[in-house]
C-alpha cells in the first residue's frame, strides 16, 4: 500500500469506536497534506469520528498557523474563524493571504450534538508551492534535438550546501515526461508525471520534499525527459503528431532549500545544466518504449559522474502562460502481479499470460549476452496457436515504417549479468505478454512481472453479493474504470488513450461510488475549459492535438461538462465545481438552442455499439440536451443566479414539450417503437411527463421481458436501463438482465474469462472489440443504488442526507454494500431469512438518512413494528430492520 493511500485510510477513513467524539480525515484541496497548492483560498475539509447514536456536529472552528506548537494550543495566526454554528465539513480559507513557499498547520475544533467540544483534530498541514508564474526562477531547457530524434535526454548539474539544511522542495514543470533524481535516487514513487493537459494552455508542475535526500557538501540532479503526449512521434489516425504544441520536451525546474539560520537558496534549471542522450532509443505514450543497455552510462545523476562529454543545455520558450500546481492523485504502478503461467512456444518465443487484463507496464529480468535483443509484445488475445494477437487493438495506428511496432517494448542487453528493463514513459492495456529472443535465453514464470498502473484513487466503495457472477461483474467493471484513468478518463488503455467523453459520462457515477476521484475530475474539467471554442463546443476526445471537434461531439457524449460537474456536486457536496464550470456549460447549452431552436437535437452519435437494434439520434441527443439544460437550471439556482434559473427552467419546459410531442405515443404510452433504449433513456433523465412515467415503465418492462431478459442496448441505452427499471418500480426485471450468464449481457463477458468489461457485446465481432473498455460500466453504479439503495439526496448533497432504498430482488440472497462520503461510511447490507429479509444500515456522524422499504410489507425496527407507508427517517448510527 503506497503513503498517501495508508495516509488516507489512517485518517479519512478512520473507523469510529468507543473513543471521544474527534474530527479526523482532514484533507486540503481533497489531498492528505499537499505540498505545493496554488490555490488562494484552499478547501478544508473533516469528518466527525462519534460513534453515539445521533451523532451529529453542531459547531466548529477551523485554526490555521505558521507554527505547530501554536496551533496545537488554538492559536492560529494565518486565519482562526469564530465558533461556527455550522453542521458543514467543508470550509474555505478566508485568513491572510497565503504566501509562498510556506507550510501551514491547521486543525478543527467541533461541538457534539449536545454542544460539548469534542477532543480537537490532529494536527494537519498544507504546503503552498509557488503561487504564481513571477515566482518562478529556472530557465526552460532542453537539448539542440529536434522532433523527430527518437532518443529520450539527460539533464545533470551538481551543487554544493554550504550549511546545515532545514527543508528542500524541487519544483518541477515539464512539457513532456520526466523522472527527477537527486543523488542517483529516484525521487516520489509517480509514473507518467506531469499529466496529460492542453500543453500550450496549461502546464503543470509537481512538487516534491527532498530534504532526506540532500547531502551535506556536493550533489547532483538529475532528469530523464520522455515524450509524452507533447511530442507524439508515433502517428495514428487522431493525428497527435501534428499538435500545434508539438515540440522536444523541455523543463523548468526550482530547487528550493531553506538553511537552519533560515536563509534560502534556489538551484535552478539553466543553460549551464549539461545534456546528453540516454539509453531510451524511443518512447512513445502510445506504442511501446525500446532500450539500449549498452549506452547506459552509470552513475549519470550521481556526483562523480563526468560529464565532460556532455553538451551544455539549450534554453527553450515556455510552453504556457499558465503554469499550476498538479494537486491531483498520482497515477503509480498500484499493484504487482506475477505471472500466471508461461508457455514456451518455439526455439525463440515464450508467452507469459498473467492471469487478467490490465492497464500498466511489464517488467522482465534475463541474463544473456551484449547485443541480444529481447521484444515484449503486449496484446488481450491470444491466436489459436499461441501467439499473441493485436488486431483487435492495433487497428487505428498508422505507422510509417517498422522500427516502432504497436506495444511491443525492445530491450537490448548489455551482457553484463542479470538484468532488469520497465519503461518509465509508456503504458499498455494487456494480459499476455509474448518475449523473444535474437538469442537464447533462459526464462521461467519469475523472469516477467506486470504492473496494475493507474491514478491511485483510494477506494470508498465496496460490492459483495451471494451471486458470484455479479461480483465478478463488480470487479471487472472497477478494473476497467481504474485501467481508464490516468489523470484524465480515457476510452481504453492500448488502442487509443483518449480522452473519450461519452464513456466518462457513463463511467463517472460508478468512479465516484466505488473510488475518491474527485481530483481526477476536476483536473479534467480544467481540460474542458481549456479547449472548450468561444462558441461554447467542446471536442469528443479531450485533451486534444485538435482531432474531435468535427466528429463525435454531440450532446450524447460532450455532455460531461454539465454531468461530471453535478455528478461531483451531488456525492461530495462541494459547490466550487459547478461554480468554476458554470459559464463553460452555459455557453454549450446556449451553442445547442442556436443550431436546433426547436429544441429537439439530432447532433450526436447516438446510441454506440447496439446490440441489434438502433434508436433515433435525435431522441437520445434530445434527451441529453434536456438533461443538460436542467442541470444548468440547477446550478444557477444553487449559485443564486436568478435570471439565468428563469430562462433555462423554461427552456427546459420547451425541449420537454418538443420532445413528447413528437416521439410519445399517448394513445399507447409508447416512445417511437417502442425499443430498450427509446423507453430508458428518456425515463432515466426524467423527460417523461409524471402521469405517463408508470406506464412508460411497465412498457420497459414488458420489452426487456420479450427479449428474453436480455440487453437490447448501445452504451447509451446500456447506462439508462438499470436505473430505469429500478426507479420505476420493476428492479427484479433490472435484477434478472444484470444476472444474465447468456449472450447479450455482462456475464457473457465474465463468463468468457473476462476481467475487465469489454467494448462490444459481441465477443467475436468484426469491429469494436478492445477487451478493456468502460463505456458500458453503469452497471457498477447501479449496484450500489439499484440493489443497495444507496442514494445521495440532490437537496443536501454529498450524502448529508442519505437515501436508502434498497430493492430485496428475487434470486439474490445476500447483499452487502458500503460506500465512504464525504462524512463516512454509509453500509446498506441485506439477507433473506426464510420468509424475511434483514436489513442493516449505518450512516455516520453528522448526517441523517431516509430509509425507503417496500410498501404493504409488514416491517420492524430493533423489534418494534414501523410502517413502511413513507420513508422512515433516522440519524447517524446503526439500525437493523425486519422486512417480512
Amino acid at each position: 500500500m503506497k503513503l498517501y493511500t495508508k495516509l488516507l485510510v489512517a485518517s479519512l477513513f478512520l473507523s469510529v469506536s468507543a473513543f471521544a467524539a474527534q474530527p479526523v480525515g482532514l484533507r486540503c484541496e481533497y489531498l492528505v497534506n499537499p505540498l505545493g497548492i496554488d490555490a488562494p483560498h484552499p478547501r478544508l475539509t473533516w469528518m466527525l469520528a462519534d460513534a453515539r447514536q445521533g451523532a451529529k456536529q453542531s459547531a466548529y472552528q477551523v485554526i490555521v498557523g505558521l507554527d505547530s506548537a501554536e496551533v496545537s494550543r488554538g492559536i492560529g495566526n494565518a486565519w482562526s474563524t469564530a465558533k461556527v454554528n455550522s453542521p458543514a465539513i467543508l470550509a474555505t480559507y478566508q485568513g491572510k493571504g497565503l504566501q509562498p513557499y510556506t507550510k501551514y498547520y491547521w486543525r478543527v475544533q467541533a461541538w457534539d450534538k449536545d454542544g460539548v467540544k469534542t477532543t480537537p483534530s490532529a494536527i494537519s498541514s498544507f504546503e503552498t508551492g509557488l503561487m504564481g508564474m513571477g515566482n518562478w526562477k529556472g530557465t526552460w531547457i532542453s537539448d539542440h534535438n529536434g522532433v523527430n530524434v527518437k532518443p529520450a535526454p539527460y539533464f545533470r548539474t551538481t551543487f554544493s550546501t554550504k550549511k546545515k539544511v532545514k527543508s528542500a522542495r524541487a519544483y518541477i514543470a515539464v512539457a513532456g515526461l520526466y523522472e527527477l533524481y537527486l543523488n542517483g535516487e529516484k525521487i516520489g514513487n509517480h509514473r507518467l508525471d506531469p499529466m496529460y493537459t492542453r500543453f500550450d494552455r496549461r502546464t503543470l508542475y509537481v512538487t516534491y520534499d527532498v530534504t532526506a535526500q540532500v547531502a551535506t557538501g556536493k550533489n547532483a540532479i538529475g532528469v530523464l525527459l520522455g515524450n509524452g503526449w507533447y511530442n507524439h512521434q508515433s502517428t495514428a489516425v487522431w493525428d497527435f503528431h501534428l499538435a500545434a504544441w508539438r515540440a522536444r520536451p523541455t523543463f523548468c525546474l526550482d530547487f528550493r532549500i531553506t538553511y537552519d539560520d533560515g536563509t534560502f537558496e534556489t538551484i535552478s534549471s539553466n543553460e549551464q545544466w549539461k545534456t546528453s542522450l540516454s539509453p531510451i532509443t524511443l518512447n512513445s505514450i502510445y506504442t511501446a518504449e525500446h532500450y539500449d543497455a549498452q549506452l547506459d552510462q552509470p552513475g549519470w545523476n550521481t556526483v562523480d559522474f563526468d560529464d565532460k562529454k556532455w553538451k551544455p543545455a539549450f534554453a527553450r520558450p515556455t510552453p504556457s502562460q499558465n503554469i499550476v500546481s498538479q494537486q491531483v492523485v498520482p497515477v503509480r504502478a498500484v499493484e504487482t502481479i506475477p505471472a500466471k503461467s508461461i508457455t514456451k512456444l518455439d526455439d525463440e518465443s515464450v508467452v507469459f499470460d498473467l492471469g487478467r487484463n490490465i492497464s500498466g507496464v511489464s517488467k522482465i529480468t534475463v541474463s544473456g549476452k551484449a547485443g541480444t535483443v529481447i521484444r515484449l509484445k503486449h496484446g488481450e488475445r491470444l491466436y489459436k496457436n499461441g501467439h499473441v494477437d493485436l488486431s483487435n487493438i492495433d487497428l487505428h495506428y498508422r505507422p510509417t515504417d517498422d522500427k516502432d511496432p504497436f506495444q511491443v517494448d525492445i530491450f537490448t542487453l548489455s551482457g553484463k549479468g542479470q538484468e532488469s528493463f520497465m519503461p518509465k514513459f509508456n503504458y499498455k492495456g494487456f494480459q499476455y505478454v509474448e518475449v523473444t529472443s535474437s538469442e537464447p535465453v533462459e526464462l521461467n514464470k519469475e523472469s516477467l512481472t506486470g504492473y496494475f498502473m493507474h491514478s491511485d484513487v483510494p477506494p470508498v466503495g465496496t460490492v459483495a453479493t451471494s451471486n458470484p457472477t455479479i461480483n465478478k461483474i463488480w470487479y471487472a467493471t472497477n478494473n476497467s474504470y481504474l485501467s481508464n484513468l490516468f489523470g484524465y478518463p480515457t476510452d481504453c488503455p492500448q488502442r487509443e488513450k483518449n480522452g473519450w467523453t461519452g464513456d466518462a459520462i457513463i463511467a463517472s457515477e460508478t468512479g465516484l461510488y466505488s473510488f475518491d476521484g474527485i481530483t481526477v475530475y476536476e483536473k479534467w474539467m480544467a481540460d474542458h475549459r481549456d479547449e472548450q471554442q468561444p462558441n461554447g463546443v467542446l471536442p469528443s476526445i479531450i485533451p486534444t492535438a485538435g482531432w474531435g471537434y468535427e466528429w463525435g461531439n454531440g450532446p450524447d457524449w460532450t455532455s460531461t461538462i454539465a454531468m461530471i460537474p453535478w455528478n461531483v456536486y451531488l456525492f461530495y457536496g462541494d459547490q466550487k465545481i459547478l461554480a468554476d464550470n458554470y459559464d463553460n456549460i452555459r455557453r454549450y447549452v446556449n451553442h445547442i438552442n442556436d443550431l436546433y431552436p426547436s429544441g429537439l437535437c439530432s447532433w450526436g452519435l447516438g446510441d454506440w455499439v447496439p446490440v441489434k437494434s438502433v434508436s433515433p439520434v435525435e431522441l437520445t441527443s434530445t434527451c441529453y440536451y434536456y438533461a443538460d439544460v436542467t442541470i444548468l437550471a440547477k446550478a444557477a439556482k444553487l449559485l443564486g443566479k436568478t435570471d439565468d434559473y428563469a430562462k433555462y427552467t423554461t427552456l427546459q419546459a420547451k425541449i420537454k414539450k418538443a420532445f413528447n410531442d413528437k416521439y410519445l405515443n399517448e394513445q399507447t404510452a409508447n416512445y417511437n417503437k417502442g425499443l430498450q433504449t427509446e423507453l430508458a433513456v428518456p425515463l432515466f433523465m426524467g423527460i417523461v411527463p409524471d402521469n405517463f412515467k408508470a406506464k412508460i415503465a411497465a412498457k420497459l418492462a414488458d420489452r426487456v421481458a420479450a427479449d428474453n431478459f436480455h440487453l437490447d442496448v448501445g452504451i447509451l441505452g446500456g447506462k439508462a436501463i438499470m436505473n430505469a427499471l429500478s426507479d420505476n418500480g420493476y428492479a427484479d426485471v433490472a435484477y434478472k438482465i444484470a444476472s444474465q450468464e447468456t449472450f447479450p449481457s455482462w456475464g457473457w463477458w465474465i463468463k468468457n474469462g473476462a476481467t475487465t468489461l469489454y467494448e462490444n457485446w459481441d465477443i467475436d465481432a468484426k469491429s469494436d472489440i478492445s477487451l478493456n473498455h468502460i463505456m458500458f460500466g453503469g452497471i457498477g453504479a447501479w449496484l450500489y443504488r439499484g440493489i443497495g439503495g444507496i442514494q445521495p439526496d440532490e437537496q443536501q448533497s454529498g450524502f448529508k442526507h442519505v437515501v436508502l432504498k434498497p430493492n430485496f430482488v428475487a434470486g439474490l440472497n445476500e447483499f452487502d454494500g458500503s460506500h465512504t462520503g464525504p462524512y463516512g461510511k454509509i453500509t446498506s447490507i441485506w439477507k433473506r431469512n426464510g420468509n424475511a429479509v434483514e436489513y442493516t444500515v449505518t450512516i455516520p456522524a453528522n448526517t441523517t438518512a431516509g430509509v425507503v422499504l417496500p410498501q404493504g410489507k409488514k416491517a420492524s425496527l430493533n423489534g418494534k413494528a414501523i410502517s413502511t407507508a413513507k420513508a422512515i427517517e433516522i440519524s447517524a448510527g446503526t439500525y437493523r430492520f425486519t422486512i417480512n
